[in-house]
């Protein structure tokens, strides 16, 4: 059926071509205006991988949060176990696992040129988009630490000197309800404009509790953003933006996979149970339960927790033109609250339950001094960036209260035993974060053909920890203060050479590192909380940006080859009986691959999109918890990616359109964890998607039906693994959604 689907993908692309007399002749590919750079260029005079998504794509596909970019660019790969907070974020086999709150991702997020930190803010702020831009290897000269694997820069729609109104509307299965609305324009003419936008996103879930009888995954939640933008002559610029987002949805219930055997036909050659015994009642987890009636949209849940996440964000960018040269500042300030209970061991007992309570705040400043001549042989920027934090976490984990009861006595009547980890657990700790950094970047015409860059960026982050460990809220079992700077060099070198007005090609080396840290989560010994260094990465990266047949198909292509060092890997390991997750530096790994990415246009009203990935990235000499991972490929990356996307218009004598929209992606086998564990790994997987619209001759009003995961696809998208008390936490994709949309744009 798929590729029956794919197939006619491709015949409709060969027939439109054939019909091309009717479409009044080929058109070109769009130029594309990026910020890769810290300027506005042509995405093809920029030296970097970057794949640039407009906001009309991402409405076409209905993203509501970051989620929605997976495999929408050679090489990204974006999920998450938890409903609203911490994304996954993975480029090019780079990121982090790690769902605490002081952690960093790999993968940097940008928001109007504001660095989102925290994990709690990352998975806020998808609407109202002009573009995304992904840009693909280490970005630490212009975008700092953090950025090994790249970075996502999401710009949102401007205000703008006249009145303009956008609203969108769409409900699909399960109750699903997207909905958003803008509007703006000038408050006084030529001098000061705004734009206010706001989105409400819901659905009634779609896992059923055979416990309550009720519906849970339910999402629900809203966000809003005022902007001003204030010009009170053609050299200055003020942009103000306030935005603030609301979760109310349900904490994520996966499905419950038990892995001890009972029989010895159900143990696998691990000692788990073996594949194709998970649901058939011959393996259970520590208290006996397993879930046996392979529904993957099912289960068990004694709990139903909710994932209450509060956000707001403040920024001021002011431009200044002074002549040559231009003065940039951009200062932002943001809080993010998470309060979430979460059914850990989704289950109807009670193994493990864990109430989230992480608050975050964040003051960033950034200046630089940038050139102004787009003419001129040497474009350059430098600049300096502080950024002040503060991570409060007092997350409690209430461990084998199922247990309780066999240890009640006269002496303890609440059953409470430490040496059988039968308490409630807590973490409490306070991260204070003082970060700086200063940084150039040169691009210098030496010919009328050949470019070369130069960039340097020195970055140190000064870290207090002052963490506990207790039970029950009252009995210390560890206590740390510490303090440690972690700093170094990045940078850049590259060299670009333009073969002809429409085709160059380019060479560069990038150095990105990573700070260092401390471990938020359960720690009960010392050396769990010692600091962990910086890692660092070194790129090497050849590329090629063309655009053919008289721009009618823009085709760039780029290979790579990484060098990682002191990799810093969230991994997991038995203390005191009991599974927890520690986050350490592993060894080198080596990564290498190669991309694809084309637009095509071949008539007028067809345009096509496609991108590939080939990736191999595996660790290198890697030993953990006494555990052999050396060669092991790195998760979340698989060999190959695959997205393609095709878009239709037929115009009608009435002067409206009708326009099909069809999509693809496919992704190989990819791993969860570093042991690469066949369990703990997902096939690989083809997803779908198509949509078919009437809009109007003016454009203003579309509306239409759509079909996400044509072919409802079931696979897995996170897995946590709790092996000490015999169970796999499987969180699955969304079903298929089938639903009808409006659209208005004034």
């Amino acid at each position: 059926m798929k590729t029956v689907w794919l197939m006619g993908c491709a015949a409709l692309a060969l027939s439109a071509g054939a019909a091309s007399a009717q479409d009044e002749g080929a058109a070109t590919v769009g130029e594309i205006v990026v910020t890769a750079q810290k300027r506005s260029e042509n995405l093809q005079d920029v030296p970097v991988a970057v794949t640039a998504i407009s906001g009309d794509s991402l409405a076409d596909r209905g993203a509501t949060n970051v989620l929605a970019l997976n495999n929408l660019a050679p090489g990204l790969r974006v999920s998450s176990g938890d409903a609203a907070a911490n994304p996954k974020i993975f480029i090019r086999g780079v990121g982090l696992s790690d769902f605490n709150p002081n952690s960093s991702s790999g993968v940097g997020v940008y928001v109007d040129g504001v660095y989102i930190g925290s994990p709690l803010a990352q998975m806020a702020g998808f609407f109202d988009l002009a573009q995304v831009e992904v840009l693909r290897g280490p970005q630490g000269t212009l975008y700092g630490r953090n950025t090994n694997g790249g970075a996502i820069n999401i710009t949102t729609r401007r205000p703008t000197q006249t009145l303009t109104a956008d609203a969108s509307v769409e409900y699909a299965t399960y109750n699903a309800i997207n909905a958003a609305a803008a509007v703006g324009g000038p408050i006084i003419q030529d001098k000061l404009a705004f734009r206010v936008a706001t989105q409400y996103v819901a659905d009634d879930g779609v896992t059923y509790n055979r416990v309550t009888g009720h519906d849970v995954n339910a999402t629900k939640y809203w966000a809003g953003r005022a902007t001003l933008l204030y010009t009170p002559n053609s050299d200055v610029e003020v942009l103000a933006q306030v935005n603030r987002f609301v979760n109310r949805g349900d904490a994520t219930q996966p499905q419950h996979r038990a892995l001890f055997p009972a029989t010895a036909a159900a143990t696998g050659p691990d000692g788990f149970c073996a594949p194709g015994f998970y649901s058939s009642g011959q393996c259970a987890d520590a208290f006996g339960y397993a879930d046996t009636d392979n529904d993957k949209h099912a289960g068990d849940y004694n709990e139903e927790g909710k994932d209450k996440v509060d956000l707001f964000g403040s920024s001021l960018q002011a431009t200044w033109n002074l002549g040559s040269v231009s003065l940039v500042s951009v200062t932002a300030w943001q809080w993010a609250h998470r309060n979430a209970f979460e059914n850990t061991d989704v289950s109807p007992l009670q193994m493990i339950e864990i109430n989230y309570l992480s608050r975050q705040q964040q003051f960033t400043q950034e200046l630089r001094l940038q050139s102004n001549d787009a003419t001129a042989r040497l474009k350059w920027v430098v600049g300096a960036y502080f950024m002040d934090e503060v991570v409060k976490d007092a997350t409690q984990q209430d461990t084998l209260r199922e247990l309780r009861p066999l240890f009640v006595s006269p002496t303890n009547p609440t059953g409470f035993d430490l040496a059988s980890s039968v308490a409630v657990f807590g973490h409490p700790y306070t991260q204070k974060t003082q970060g700086y950094a200063v940084f150039g970047q040169a691009d210098y015409e030496i010919s009328d053909r050949l470019v070369a860059t130069v960039g340097l960026r020195w970055s140190a982050d000064e870290k207090d920890f002052d963490y506990r460990s207790t039970a029950e809220g009252s009995i210390v079992l560890l206590a740390s203060k510490q303090s440690k700077t972690f700093s170094d060099w990045s940078g850049r070198l590259g060299l670009r050479y333009e073969l002809t007005p429409d085709a160059s090609v380019y060479a560069t080396y990038n150095r990105g590192y990573k700070s260092g840290g401390f471990f938020g989560g359960i720690a009960t010994t010392p050396e769990e909380i010692e600091p962990y260094d910086n890692e660092t990465l070194d790129a090497y990266e050849v590329g090629l940006k063309s655009e053919l047949f008289d721009r009618r198909v823009r085709l760039n292509l780029s290979a790579f080859y990484y060098d990682y060092q002191n990799q810093q890997v969230f991994a997991q390991a038995l203390r005191n009986g009991l599974t927890v997750l520690v986050l350490d530096n592993a060894a080198s790994s080596k990564v290498y691959g190669a991309e694809a990415e084309i637009t095509a246009r071949p008539t007028r009203n067809l345009e096509f999109n496609a991108g590939l990935s080939l990736l191999d990235a595996k660790y290198g000499d890697y030993q953990s918890e006494g555990q052999d991972y050396s060669d092991n490929r790195l998760p979340q990356s698989p060999k190959v990616t695959f997205n393609v996307a095709a878009t239709y218009t037929v115009p009608l004598a009435s002067g409206a359109s009708l326009v099909a929209n069809a999509d693809a992606a496919y992704s190989s086998k990819i791993y969860f964890d570093n042991s690469n564990a066949t369990r703990l790994s997902q096939d690989g997987v083809w997803i779908a998607g198509a949509q078919a619209s009437w809009r109007s001759p003016d454009s203003s009003i579309e509306a239409g039906v759509f079909a996400r995961n044509l072919f409802n696809e079931t696979y897995t998208v996170s897995i946590s693994n709790i092996d000490s008390l015999g169970e796999d936490l499987v969180t699955l994709n969304r079903p298929r959604s089938l639903g009808v949309f409006l659209r208005y744009h004034y």
